[in-house]
């Protein structure tokens, strides 16, 4: 083999080591993009995810809150029973103390 034909073929090496590494350049490049989408898909994914979560916290406060402003009324109304039936209980207890020293 002579010098010309060793340079010769040592160019073709070289061109194909470079054509081999354009390729892994740009395969490289495109699997980075790609990645980067996975990456901007699952960051989009999280975000709905908290807002949905945040959405469903509210909406269960809010019933909760609810609740207890109704179970307060339904407490309400049941103390202003309880109240008058424990003065009536008193008023009756008072009613028959006196029937009961104006007998003796």
């Amino acid at each position: 083999m002579t010098i010309d034909e060793r340079i010769e073929r040592l160019e073709q090496v070289t061109a194909a080591h470079i054509v081999q590494a354009r390729k892994d350049y740009e395969e490289n490049r495109r699997l980075w993009r790609e990645q980067q989408q996975d990456i901007a898909a699952i960051w989009k994914g999280m975000e709905d995810r908290d807002r949905e979560w945040d959405r469903r916290m509210t909406e269960s406060r809010r019933q909760f809150d609810e609740g207890m402003a109704e179970m307060r009324k339904e407490i309400a109304a049941r103390d202003q029973v309880m109240d008058r039936r424990i003065g009536d209980l008193v008023h009756a207890i008072g009613e028959l103390i006196q029937r009961m020293d104006g007998r003796q």
